[in-house]
Order: structure tokens, then sequence, then C-alpha cells
């Protein structure tokens, strides 16, 4: 790894601590959640719907098997290459009346792809119920995100449908936020770790008791059976959260900071899927991949700097991400992972960014690459087909670094499609 300045530093771990102060993963500012792609990047088709099965108060509902997912994960043949995954997730997942949600359901649903949304619980929750949020070490009721309005939450309810209704998944960003004092979440225990996590299922599951909205469609999920994984606020606490993780069954966790562009392995039984430090172009340093880093060392915090350095920043947030898709597509083939906020920052240029840098890999996969834009839940599913030896020889290679003489001669050593692939990889 190299060293990197300060700024590059920012970009990596005090870029996130900042979050705290500007509530990055959580200050936001709609859609009907009727349609549904031919397809997804999972390249599944539909299903054939059945009566919806209520569940608890009819907040949520079991519908079925999830639309527009792929077809069951194969291991790797030996001497295959491996698909360049792709994933790009959103921390917050709330919809404020700026249409940034659908935008982005609409961009997934034209390129045929999955994304991952990592829903805050408070989002489900009105103001005026927030004394029902107990957080550890803060004050009942106290969030350092905003509650939305009745509005917005209707809005978000709506999003969230149409997202699981077309492919994705929906994780868990929590809920308060704390990232700073004796109250952040990189202070919690594992006990505690788990009292967010089930209240931030109750929201989603008792949002209509909470609300008293009768006349909305329920959310078309069982949310104990869909939440597998999420990423914390600002990146912390993620030690102590794995042992609960763990406990509950999680298949992931995206929390960990200043990730590299290499496979990835587990963590304490959970896989560990970070966010990746990608070239930054100008500059010697590296930048985490996700769009409030880039303004972190752009602006310096600032969310509405002087509009004359949009366009030169928007260039290079967008070719940031992707030179780091083409440094993995063209080399070891690590999957690319991307976080994402729901925000206007700098004019909504770090938005534009992303869409441009998600247009130009879904055309590598028109062109015909084996490039699968995808969630995490369907990343690990793939993972867990995989056979122990051969995600261990993926993690030999470096960031960067191609298989000597080729992916056939490098794998070619795998084990046969008759041996029984197992999920404990490292």
């Amino acid at each position: 790894m190299r060293t990197l300045s300060r700024r590059g530093m920012l970009g990596l771990g005090a870029g996130a601590a900042a979050a705290a102060s500007l509530s990055a993963c959580g200050a936001l500012d709609s859609s009907d959640g009727s349609s549904h792609p031919s397809g997804s990047g999972a390249g599944g088709s539909g299903r054939t719907r059945q009566p919806d099965r209520p569940i608890g108060d009819g907040s949520t509902s079991f519908t079925g098997r999830q639309p527009h997912q792929p077809a069951k994960a194969e291991p790797l043949e030996p001497g295959q290459t491996p698909p360049q995954f792709v994933i790009f997730s959103w921390d917050g997942a709330g919809e404020v009346g700026n249409g940034l949600f659908p935008r982005f359901l609409d961009l997934a649903k034209e390129h045929g792809a999955a994304m991952t949304f990592f829903l805050s619980g408070l989002y489900l929750l009105p103001e005026s119920k927030k004394r029902l949020y107990d957080p550890p070490n803060n004050p009942r009721g106290a969030s350092d995100i905003g509650y939305l309005t009745d509005e917005h939450i209707k809005a978000t309810l709506a999003n969230v449908r149409r997202a699981w209704l077309e492919g994705h998944e929906i994780g868990t960003h929590f809920n308060g936020h704390f990232c700073s004092g004796h109250g952040t979440v990189g202070n919690w225990t594992p006990a505690q770790w788990r009292s967010e996590i089930q209240q931030a299922k109750s929201f989603v599951k008792e949002w209509r008791t909470h609300t008293g909205w009768s006349e909305l469609p329920s959310l078309p999920f069982d949310y104990d059976k869909e939440l597998v994984g999420g990423r914390t606020p600002c990146l912390l606490g993620q030690n102590n959260l794995l042992p609960t993780a763990r406990e509950l069954g999680w298949r992931y966790d995206a929390s960990s900071p200043g990730g590299r562009q290499t496979w990835p392995g587990r963590k304490q039984g959970v896989w560990d899927l970070p966010l990746q430090q990608i070239p930054f172009p100008g500059h010697s340093f590296e930048v985490l991949s996700m769009d409030y880093n880039m303004l972190a060392n752009q602006s310096v915090n600032s969310t509405n700097a002087p509009a004359y350095h949009y366009p030169g920043w928007r260039t290079q947030a967008a070719n940031s991400y992707i030179s780091g898709f083409k440094r993995a597509y063209e080399t070891n083939r690590a999957p690319f992972f991307v976080g994402n906020h729901f925000e206007q920052w700098n004019g909504g240029i770090y938005m534009d960014a992303v869409e441009e840098a998600f247009k130009h890999i879904a055309r590598e996969k028109e062109k015909g690459a084996d490039v699968r834009l995808v969630s995490f839940r369907q990343f690990v599913d793939w993972m867990d087909a995989q056979r122990p030896e051969v995600l261990g020889k993926l993690r030999t290679l470096d960031v960067g670094q191609a298989p000597a003489g080729g992916w056939k001669t490098f794998l070619q050593d795998a084990p046969s499609s008759s041996s029984s692939p197992s999920g404990q990889a490292a």
C-alpha cells in the first residue's frame, strides 16, 4: 500500500469522521413504486405473482421470491476468468423530494443492474414518535440525522418498495448516525449494536403502526429474512458489530474503511466488503470509493464550495471511479465497491459523477464484457458458491496485479466442477 499524504488520509478516515458534522449519510433534502424492469443485472426474470401474506401489522408482507434475481451461482471452472463484479450502494436511502432515489432506480432499470440500498430505520419513523427510539449512549429520541416529514416518509416507502420489486437489496444503515462524542457508534458494545439493529428493524416492520397509514401498500418483503448486511455510520464500530452480525446470521458487512482493490475474505465469520482506495486523478494519493470522500478531498468538507470548481471536480470524481473499475477489470478482477448518498453536495456534481461512471461500466457490459452490476447480497451468493482453494488463490493477487500467464494458466489447477463448493473461505 502506498504511503498517503494528509489529504489522502482524509479520504480514508478523517473524511468519514467529518461526516458526523455534515450528517453525511443522512441529511437528505417520488415514485409510485409500480414499475418493474424486464430483467436486472442479476440476469434473472420476473415471477408468477401470488397473493401477499401480511406480516405483523401489515407494514411488510411475504410476496414470494424476489423478482429479477440471477440464476443460481456456479463455481468457477478450472482456467475460467472471474467476472468483474461492481456493486453500487447507497447510505441512508431516503427520498426527500430531490428525486435522487427514483433517478438511480431508473438508471439501474435502464441498464439491467441491481444495487444495495442501506436504509436508515429512522427514515420510516415520524418525528412525533421519535421517543420510540432509544439510541445507545444517547438521549431517547436523539439523532444526528434529521427525521423525515410525513411526505418524505411516504416517498421513501414508495421507493424502497419499488427498489425491492425491481431486484435491489434493502440493507441497513442503522438509525441515528452518531459519529462523535461519548455516544459515537465507534464506542458501542456488541449488545448495544444488537439493540440498534432490533430498533432499525422494528421501524421498518412497524411503520404502519407508527404512522397510522392504513391506505399505503406494504413493503413486499420479510425484513427479518431480507436483512443480511449493512454499513455503519462513518465506517465506525465494525469490530464490535461483527459478533452481533454473526449471531444474527448476517452474511456480510460493508463498514470497513480503507480497503484495497483485492479479493475479500471474512472477518469473524462474516464477509468483509470494504470501501476501497482507488486512483484519484491529479494526486499522488488514493481516495476512498465514496462520494463523500471525494468531497472531503476536493472542498475540504464544504458542501457548497464556489461553483467554478464544479466542472473540474465532477470530471475528477467520475474519472476516479472509472479508473478504479479499469484497474480491477484489466488486472486482478477484484470486485469494485462504490458508496454514495442521495445528496446535492457541491451542486450535485457527485451524483452526476456516479451516473457517468455507472454508464461507462454499463457500456462495457453491454459490449460483451463479463461485468456484473449486482447487489452485495448477490455478490456474496457468488462468493459462497466458490471453492476455498479458488478464492484463496484469487486473494494472492495484489492491487493492479494481473495473473501471471493469464487466467487460464492461473486457475488451471482449480478443482473441477465435480468437487463440492464450500462457503468456509478465510
